[in-house]
């Protein structure tokens, strides 16, 4: 599995900002999607958002959208998370999950939903105060 490193979390304040960095420099293939997850405790692994590199197809779940934003830099091979807005509901363990299959124009979502198999980082905390 290729490495997958991921960084940006931290402790702020309802209503900051934080932007989570998801890099996987080593890879070589050309066409892959990267998503975010985040898993609060007693809580389900939830999908926050996906974005197909060749694609340039993007998904954000309810929760997220119109607060968060993902985008890349292709040349770092680094996927980020801008997080706006933050409350303390979106307190989580979030994990970055590479999927290194082509998409042959199938939206990201659509793949993960599929059960392609991902390669998964880390984990960072996010932890939002009241």
């Amino acid at each position: 599995e290729v490495p997958v490193v991921e960084s940006g979390g931290g402790l702020v304040q309802a209503g900051g900002s934080l932007t989570l960095s998801c890099a996987a420099s080593t890879i070589t293939f050309e066409d892959y999607s990267i998503a975010w997850f985040r898993q609060a405790p007693g809580k389900e692994r939830e999908q926050v958002s996906c974005l197909g590199i060749s694609d340039r197809s993007v998904w954000y779940t309810d929760s997220v959208e119109g607060r968060f934003t993902i985008s890349s830099d292709s040349a770092k091979k680094t996927v980020y998370l801008q997080m706006n807005s933050l409350q303390p509901e979106d307190t989580a363990i979030y994990y970055c999950a590479v999927y290194l299959v082509p998409s042959d124009g199938v939206p990201c979502r659509r793949i993960i939903l599929l059960g392609t198999k991902p390669t998964w980082g880390q984990g960072t905390q996010v932890t939002v105060s009241s």
